[in-house]
């Protein structure tokens, strides 16, 4: 017997009796065990109290459950608003609180009060409480609770209550001792598709020791075996779109890191090993500003992402720009000195994180509005952060597209990593396009940090787990294609979750790794080449 059960059968019982005398007043002597020292005569007389169906058990127990119920020279009484009653009787006394002594109730007690609350709920006028008390039941039904179940499904109108119900009903019934029963329980859980029932009805297809079946009718195994069948078909579409989601929520991460690489490489031609450090950047600035908001408006700490997101652009677009003006210009033309500086400014910066904020992981708490998921059934919960990152990569995306499209610096951007000469020629100041859009793309990585910092720790070598799967993306989609880039991104994404199943993590890169190495070899330029005269020539 669980003693969940027992106390959601009690409590029930103390519902439905309510409004008529009770048959059966609980014994005082067992009441007295409440305040036992002895977690287990406590539950043995929750138990017992909550069994005898008396009105006065709900009053009881409710008041264990809020710390009302204390020991005034061995009595019970319910201390409540400044006045002092007996427990059993209503009788008011005049006890001074410094005679009154608490009962302990440890965590053990309290989940079984917390839990006959809940069962209650099954009978409340409230719909939404009776869905979710029928939830709670369902997923952890036990034998003790099949007389309140039968009783709850008597009286219930709503149809999802009611399934709900009916499925706890069946996963107790499945373990009947009647064949019919199980057979009949066995049907019910093939068509409610309830993936907890699916171990339950393996178990009765199991052959033990001596080679016979752990389900000795024959029907009943037949039954089995089309519930568990229909269980498991239902499983495949959730099942696919998890898999999916969770190939576009990588993909998305893969584009807001490789997406300002795609620009600048394309611009400049350079090989800038340090930007993973600006999604790094992106990721410590919003931990900062987390923390400042805890410090200082600690009411409005829901809100910290919306103050991050532009202050990581800012910052990682500053040192950028700082990358580009002190170093990198200077280097234009000379890709192998430019790999080595950058990766060498890539450790500087790792090594200056590491003495500012130490060398252990930070955690960048999600704000409560992106917390928690969306249950697609079979287990398959998306995540709210997941998805939110999704619409945000969704949005720098567009965003991108606007400042190439409709903006003179896009335009002059454009014109630079078609023909970097001819547009010199025709006035556009190039050195001031590429440290703006060294910068720009730098910025972009600081964002690609911020989503970062909302599905995993924030550490000093954060960016150096994706550097190389953004180079990937660039050389794929095609140097400086938009388009590209997000096909790409997406693409490897889900190459990636779906080769995990079947070669696991690091088996699944090296597969990726060899087809864009095969892919490369057929078509160099990408799966977008550029367009213009030096692209041409």
């Amino acid at each position: 017997m669980t003693l969940n059960g027992w106390c959601g059968i009690a409590f029930i019982l103390c519902w439905t009796v309510g409004a008529t005398p009770a048959v059966h007043a609980f014994d005082p002597a067992v009441a007295k065990q409440l305040a036992a020292e002895d977690s287990e005569a406590k539950l043995d007389a929750i138990n017992k109290i909550a069994a005898s169906g008396e009105t006065g058990a709900l009053a009881l127990l409710k008041a264990m459950q809020d710390d009302a119920l204390q020991l005034f020279m061995g009595r019970l009484v319910i201390v409540a608003g400044g006045s002092v009653k007996d427990a059993l009787s209503g009788e008011a006394i005049d006890a001074p609180p410094d005679k009154l002594e608490a009962i302990v109730i440890n965590n053990r007690v309290r989940g079984a009060l917390d839990g006959a609350m809940a069962a209650l709920k099954l009978l409340s006028p409230d719909r939404a409480e009776r869905v979710g008390a029928a939830t709670t039941v369902a997923s952890d039904p036990s034998a003790e609770m099949l007389p309140l179940i039968k009783a709850a499904l008597a009286r219930e109108a709503d149809s999802e209550v009611k399934a709900l119900l009916a499925q706890a009903r069946a996963l107790i019934e499945i373990k009947s001792s009647d064949a019919v029963v199980r057979r009949q329980a066995a049907k019910l859980l093939g068509e409610s598709r309830n993936p907890q029932a699916r171990p339950i009805i393996a178990a009765l297809l199991q052959k033990n020791a001596d080679g016979s079946f752990a389900e000795a009718d024959a029907d009943v195994r037949a039954e089995a075996e089309k519930a568990l069948k229909a269980i498991e078909q239902s499983f495949i579409i959730p099942q696919l779109l998890g898999a999916l989601f969770s190939g576009v929520s990588l993909g998305s991460v893969l584009l807001l890191a490789a997406l300002g690489l795609a620009i600048t490489f394309g611009l400049m031609g350079i090989i800038n090993m340090a930007h993973g450090e600006m999604l790094m950047l992106g990721a410590y600035t919003t931990y900062v500003v987390q923390t400042l908001f805890r410090a200082y408006l600690p009411q409005s700490l829901d809100w910290y992402l919306v103050a991050a997101i532009p202050t990581a652009f800012a910052v990682a677009a500053l040192v950028g720009i700082l990358l580009e003006r002190g170093v990198i210009r200077f280097l234009y033309g000379r890709p192998l000195e430019t790999l080595l500086t950058t990766w060498g400014i890539s450790l500087i910066l790792i090594q200056f994180v590491r003495m500012l904020f130490g060398a252990q992981n930070v955690e960048v708490a999600n704000p409560t509005w992106m917390s928690g998921g969306f249950n697609l059934g079979a287990d398959v919960v998306l995540p709210y952060n997941r998805i939110a990152i999704v619409f945000f990569a969704a949005a720098v995306v567009f965003l991108m597209w606007l400042f190439l499209a409709r903006t003179r610096l896009g335009l002059y951007v454009r014109a630079v990593t078609q023909n970097r000469g001819m547009a010199d020629c025709m006035g556009i100041p190039t050195p001031r396009v590429d440290w703006l859009t060294f910068g720009l793309g730098s910025g972009i990585a600081g964002l690609g940090g911020v989503a970062l910092s909302q599905i995993g720790n924030v550490g000093p070598d954060l960016g150096q787990s994706y550097i190389v799967d953004s180079f990937m993306v660039v050389v794929l989609g095609g140097v400086g294609q938009l388009a590209g880039t997000i096909i790409a991104a997406i693409g490897l994404g889900e190459v990636n979750k779906i080769l995990e199943p079947f070669a696991g993590a690091v088996l699944g890169k090296i597969f990726v790794l060899i087809l864009i190495i095969l892919f490369i070899q057929k078509r160099p330029q990408g799966m977008f080449a550029l367009k213009g005269r030096t692209a041409d020539s």
